[in-house]
C-alpha cells in the first residue's frame, strides 16, 4: 500500500490555506505595485512586465509554506518542487535542530528523509497524533534507534501549551 492511497485517514495542516493565501496576496501585491510604479515612471515595456511577473512568481514560491499531511503510518511534506514522505511506523532517527529556523529531521528504515517545522505539529493536534502513534509503533518494532527523547520532549511541550490554551480559553489562568 502506498502512502497516498490512504485517503480516508488523512490529517492536514489546518493553517496552510491561510498561509498560502497570504503568500499569494503578498506576491500579487508586489507584482501589481511593481508594474504600477514602472508604468507611472514611463518605463514599462513587455519584457519588464514579464520580469515583474517572474519576480512575483519567485516571491510566491519562497513565501509558500510546505504542506504537511499525515495518515496512519506516514507523514508527508510537500514543498513547491517536491513531496517527501516517511513511514512513521518505521522511523530510525529523529533529530531536532534549534536556532533561527527550528526543524525536525525524520528518517525511516526505507531511506526516506524529511524536514518539518515543529510548530506545525504544535498547531495541528491531528498531525501530532498520527506522528505520535507512528513513533510508538516504531518503538515497539525496535526501528527507532535515535531521537525518541526528542519527540518525548516535543510531546510534553505540545501538551503543556495545549493545557495552557484550554485554561486561557476557560478563563482559569
Amino acid at each position: 500500500m502506498r502512502c497516498s492511497d490512504d485517503r480516508w485517514a488523512r490529517a492536514g495542516d489546518r493553517h496552510w490555506r491561510g498561509d498560502a493565501r497570504l503568500a499569494a496576496g503578498c506576491a500579487a501585491l508586489f507584482g501589481t505595485m511593481s508594474v504600477l510604479v514602472d508604468w507611472d515612471a514611463g518605463s514599462l515595456t513587455p519584457p519588464r512586465v514579464v520580469l515583474w511577473l517572474g519576480m512575483s512568481a519567485a516571491l510566491f514560491a519562497v513565501l509558500l509554506p510546505p504542506r504537511v499531511t499525515a495518515g496512519t503510518g506516514w507523514l508527508a511534506v510537500r514543498g513547491p518542487w517536491r513531496r517527501r514522505v516517511v513511514r512513521t511506523d518505521a522511523l530510525t532517527t529523529v533529530r531536532r535542530y534549534d536556532g533561527v529556523s527550528a526543524h525536525l529531521v525524520l528518517c525511516d528504515a526505507h531511506g526516506h528523509r524529511l524536514e518539518l517545522d515543529p510548530r506545525v505539529l504544535a498547531a495541528n493536534p491531528l498531525i501530532w497524533h498520527e506522528l505520535d502513534a507512528g513513533v510508538r509503533r516504531s518503538l515497539r518494532r525496535g526501528t527507532l534507534l535515535q531521537g525518541a527523547d526528542v519527540l518525548d520532549r516535543l510531546g510534553r511541550s505540545i501538551d503543556d501549551e495545549t493545557a495552557r490554551a484550554v485554561l486561557r480559553a476557560s478563563g482559569l489562568s
